[in-house]
């Protein structure tokens, strides 16, 4: 058998992974082989999640560690929790984010503008920070960033999201750039409309569903378990030549945009 898409070996670290999209990832990774670390606010939630991985693995091989992404010490902490529970990191995905505002950006506060930049996007450069080492030191890795396809457009409602997202992207590319060299491999992950709980507002609505279907060739909005394709492919050698890159999962809704 291929061990093409094999994770054995592996020590990941998902944020964001309590629910939704970065849950179904974590489950992905830990089918594959890898032992993971999973992190998010609520301890509660991750306890929960991480049996359930554990349950279908047959094997203790997730560990619920809490941290608040915003913050720089809760993520030293994080990184500290990570190698005493897994070791060095070989993969990591950074799917905590934040939408404090939904409306027009001429009506954000500052608080919330700097919320969803220090969230979105600076967390992940202090993750990279941290954890690039031990990459380095293991020969190499896979860092891979959720987005957004709102990176790609301009949006009346999801202004200062989308910018975050687009800086993402940026971010991605840098660090393509400057850890290429060393072995290490720098994605992001661009979904579209997926039906969780953080994106309930954008398909909740019958009406307003419809019409983003209509848009897509495959014919549906997304669900979390889209994603643990991809990220099994980012974090395996299946996807050792691909860097730099902003991969949609969008059903092709996204192909000409």
């Amino acid at each position: 058998m291929s061990k093409l898409f094999s994770l054995n070996g592996k020590n990941c670290l998902v944020t964001g992974a309590s629910k939704g999209i970065g849950k179904s990832m974590a489950i992905a990774l830990a089918e594959h082989g890898a032992k993971i670390v999973i992190s998010s606010r609520k301890i509660d939630q991750l306890e929960s999640t991480a049996e359930e991985i554990n349950d279908i693995v047959g094997e203790e091989v997730a560990f619920p560690v809490a941290a608040n992404a915003g913050r720089k010490k809760d993520l030293e902490s994080l990184v500290t929790n990570c190698h005493k529970k897994i070791g060095e990191i070989d993969v990591l995905i950074g799917n905590a984010g934040v939408n404090p505002h939904f409306g027009p950006m001429s009506d954000i506060s500052d608080e919330a503008f700097d919320k969803t930049l220090g969230t979105n996007v600076k967390s992940n450069h202090w993750l990279a920070q941290m954890i690039a080492p031990d990459m380095v030191k293991r020969g190499g890795g896979s860092i891979a960033i959720t987005a957004s396809v709102g990176a790609f457009i301009p949006s009346g409602e999801l202004g200062t999201y989308n910018i975050s997202k687009l800086a993402v992207i940026g971010l991605i590319r840098n660090l393509a750039a400057e850890y290429g060299p060393r072995g290490i491999r720098a994605n992001a992950i661009c979904p579209a409309i997926i039906k969780t709980d953080f994106a309930k507002a954008l398909w909740d609505d019958k009406e307003k569903a419809e019409e983003e279907i209509k848009r897509i060739p495959l014919g549906r909005l997304g669900e979390p378990e889209d994603l643990k394709g991809l990220a099994v492919f980012l974090a395996s050698d299946a996807s050792n030549y691909i860097t730099g890159q902003a991969l949609t999962v969008c059903g092709g809704g996204y192909m000409w945009r």
